[in-house]
């Protein structure tokens, strides 16, 4: 099984890209938005795969964070969900929308992506529920992106130099370990994976900029029973 592939972009099309591993190019299937936070041709990048087998297939998918393969192969689990369709509804929701239109039973999120019907999108709410809750506990590290921002040595400069693209850490990866932070507090004072799950999306899409304790505080209030 391969989980992991490191190497040189060869070349890119629409939904494929070429990883070049010691002399082997390798097509890797990738969603738009995958695509769209690579470097361009001759940088080296490092994707976490999924490859699938079938009689008449073998084809080698890949996902800048591991937090978009499980959110994958937790959709592939869902009857009338193929790879693509996978691929669609990561692609147009990414791993946060995903998470907060399952705690919010939104279906009309889920529709936006490519070919999902109002029944798809209700199977996928009912069935993945529960389940999506386990994703939150990758936190930044599910989503950081897995990139060596270098340049391979023969694009790299007459003296050989190493050109390298550091960056601090994304919004996305701060915001991810907010929430499991504060799904392990809710979690910690009594609530259940399901309600606190529930609060946290609801929180988060209306206060995205939240810090780890604004979020266990916002999350409280909403979990708060109305007089």
């Amino acid at each position: 099984m391969l989980g992991k592939i490191s190497g040189k972009i060869d070349d890119r099309g629409a939904d494929y890209l070429v990883v070049d591993v010691v002399g082997v190019g390798f097509v890797v299937h990738c969603s738009e938005r995958t695509l769209g936070a690579l470097p361009g041709r001759g940088y080296m990048v490092t994707l976490y795969t999924e490859l699938v087998v079938r009689e008449d297939l073998l084809q080698l998918i890949g996902f800048r964070t591991r937090a978009e393969r499980e959110w994958h192969r937790l959709l592939t689990r869902v009857q009338g969900v193929g790879h693509k369709a996978a691929l669609a509804i990561v692609s147009t929701l990414g791993t946060d929308g995903l998470f907060r239109a399952i705690s919010l039973k939104d279906t009309e999120a889920i529709r936006a992506a490519p070919g999902v019907g109002p029944k798809l999108a209700q199977r996928i709410i009912a069935e993945l529920k529960e389940e999506s809750v386990r994703i939150i506990d990758l936190g930044a590290d599910g989503e950081g992106l897995e990139l060596t921002g270098q340049m391979s040595d023969d694009i790299a400069g007459s003296n050989g130099a190493t050109t390298t693209q550091p960056g601090p850490a994304s919004s996305e990866a701060v915001s991810a370990q907010s929430r499991k932070d504060a799904m392990s507090a809710l979690i910690n004072l009594g609530y259940a994976h399901g309600e606190a799950a529930e609060s946290i999306a609801s929180v988060s899409a209306e206060q995205p900029d939240l810090d780890t304790s604004g979020l266990i505080r916002e999350s409280l209030r909403f979990l708060a029973p109305n007089d």
